[in-house]
Parts: structure tokens; sequence; C-alpha cells
């Protein structure tokens, strides 16, 4: 998926998107069956930041960023599906796979999109959620897509958004779909099961800065923020994005615009920085909505297998490495402080508790 030679791309992400609709969305990717962790074992180290070196092949951009996103996919994958009764409204019938063509890269990948996809403007998957219908039908990794509920896939420019736009309405009047496919120039029919999940957009900011956004409809968390963070760390502030989101605490402190706005903002491979020299126009989350998103946080976290106990110290550490003072750092955005810290002990103990006692984890 990229083809040029010497390029030199900053921090190296664009949106990851992974359960729009319920069929597509944006850039992910599927960890293959050798590589997938489950989410109690899962204590790898913070990565270095990627794409931040020198001098990249396209190809080597291209490899970097789906590898970013295919960790940003396999720790919340079972964020998403294990906790669709607490989505509420957000939780939707997905088809459990994101599919991508070369237009939906920044146009300096495309080449080297061609040369690690393909050069047709067939959509192809590119990530299969972990733990749904399409993974447990046989869905995989660079299946073209050819036609879904009998409905051919668009291909071109517009593939994703037209592809979209078909099966959004067709997918909320069933429980499983046939996809057809081709699969090493074979053509092949799946029977998908339809897995209803937390529907939103997760992107991946190109930013060196450490921090979080959600706007209520999508998610995001920069380049810098990955960087810190292990993978059972990176678990806990997704956790806490989603919760965020489900309780639209972004419309709640109006700052939905403005979130939106830096979302858009940090998409492009190499976007403009300059308005993040001071707060970025945010102001500190409210502590009460914070503490609302913490408990909710742990329960998701819980339920998804995660050691939910890690969150404190999580928290804790990116408060002492990036404290409030330190401009668009995600403790800046959401204070870290004791009240907090007492609340969320409280919660892993009720949460304790109850799993003792085989009763449902519902905060």
């Amino acid at each position: 998926m990229r083809l040029r030679l010497r390029v030199t791309l900053p921090y190296l992400v664009s949106a990851l998107a992974l359960t729009g609709c319920s069929l597509i969305s944006t850039p992910s990717a599927t960890p293959d069956a050798t590589t997938r962790s489950t989410p109690s074992s899962t204590h790898s180290a913070p990565s270095k930041p990627r794409g931040t070196s020198s001098h990249l092949t396209h190809e080597q951009a291209f490899d970097q960023l789906i590898a970013l996103q295919d960790r940003v996919y396999r720790m919340i994958a079972p964020l998403i599906v294990k906790n669709a009764v607490l989505c509420k409204t957000a939780a939707r019938p997905l088809l459990g796979f994101t599919a991508k063509n070369r237009f939906s890269f920044p146009a300096e990948l495309r080449d080297a999109v061609a040369a690690r996809m393909g050069a047709d403007e067939a959509l192809r998957v590119v990530q299969v959620l972990d733990g749904s219908g399409a993974q447990r039908a046989g869905v995989q990794r660079g299946d073209a897509l050819i036609a879904i509920a009998g409905k051919p896939v668009p291909q071109g420019p517009q593939a994703e958004t037209e592809t979209a736009r078909v099966l959004a309405p067709l997918l909320r009047q069933t429980t499983e779909v046939d996809v057809a496919l081709l699969r090493n120039g074979q053509p092949i029919t799946l029977r998908v099961a339809l897995t209803t999940a937390c529907a939103f957009t997760i992107d991946i900011g190109n930013a060196p800065h450490a921090n979080a956004y959600s706007d209520g409809r999508r998610i995001m968390v920069t380049a810098g923020l990955l960087a810190e963070l292990s993978d059972q760390e990176l678990a806990v502030i997704l956790a806490r994005e989603i919760a965020h989101s489900v309780q639209q605490h972004a419309a709640a402190m109006q700052t939905r615009a403005t979130m939106a706005a830096i979302i858009d903002t940090l998409l492009p491979p190499s976007p403009d920085l300059s308005g993040f020299a001071g707060s970025a126009g945010l102001k500190p989350m409210d502590e009460k909505l914070d503490q609302e998103a913490d408990r909710i946080a742990l329960y998701m976290l819980a339920r998804a297998g995660f050691d939910s106990s890690i969150a404190v110290a999580t928290l804790d550490r990116l408060a002492q490495r990036y404290p409030a003072n330190v401009l668009n750092s995600y403790t800046a955005l959401h204070p870290w402080t004791v009240e907090r810290q007492r609340q969320m002990r409280d919660t892993l103990a009720e949460i304790r508790k109850k799993q003792a006692g085989k009763k449902p984890l519902v905060p």
C-alpha cells in the first residue's frame, strides 16, 4: 500500500474507523490467528513513536500505519463487542470488518496501497473484528468484496461511502447476510452473522502530544499517547473515551464542535499543529463527568476481560509524566484528583464483589 521511495511522514497516522455503520469504516486491520492475544494476557511495552524517523519508503510508512491500527483495533475489539448493552443507543448491528481500497488512504500512500493490496479499485478487507460473526464465518484480510446481501459492492473513489449508504438501511432489518468475496482469484460466498457492538469511529491523530478526544461520535487517540502506553493501558484510555462518548459528555461540556474540529485537524498525515500551542480551545472536563466515565470504563474493562485494576495506576502514571500544566496533555483535559482515585477504588471493590457473587457486571 505504498510506493514512493524517500518520503518523510511526520507521525504517521490516519483515520482508523472501525465500526461505523455496520459494514466498513476507515483504516484498520485484523490480527491473524497467530498474533492475536487475549485482553488478559496483553502486557506489551509501549511502542516507540511510529513514523517519526527521518526517511521512510511509502511501503514502510503504510506497513507501520497498518501495524499501529492493528494494535488499536485489537485492544478496542473486546470493549465494543462485550459492552453493547452499556453503549445504549450507540450499539448497532455490524458486519464486523473494515474494507478499503487505495482511495481510502492519503494520496501520498496510494501507490503503496496498490503495491500492497492490488491496483484495482475494489474494496478489500483490511481488518476483521475479533469475536465478530465475520471472524467466525471466515472472512480474511485481503478478501475483495463483490456483493453483500445480493447487492454489488461499489468500486472507485467513493466506494466506502456508497457501500455504507446502500447497506445501512438493509443491515438494520436482518441478523445475517451473504457476503460474496474474491479470494486468491476464486469467488466464495460466506454467511455472516451481524455483530451488535458499540458503533463508534476510532481515529489515530497525527500529533506528538499525548491526548485523546471524543466528540460523541468519533474517538481519537494521538500517536504521542500511543507511544506512551502499553496495550493494557491503551485499553484503559479507550474504555474511558467510549464511556465519555456513550454519556455524550462533549455535548454536556459544549465542546462537541471543538472536539470535532480537533479530530478533523489531526487526521491528515501532515496536520497543521499551530492551533495546539495553547489549549486548542478546550477546557478541562468537569470532574463529575470524569468520575462518571471512570465508573463506566471500569465496568467495560471488566466485562471485556481486561484487568480493570490497572486503571488507577495507568492514570496516575500519565499524570506524573504529563501533569495538568502540560498543555494538550491527557491530564490537562482530565485532571487527576484524589476524589477520582477514591471513587475508582470503590468501584473496583464493587466490581470484585459482583464477580465473586456471579452477579451481572452493570454499573
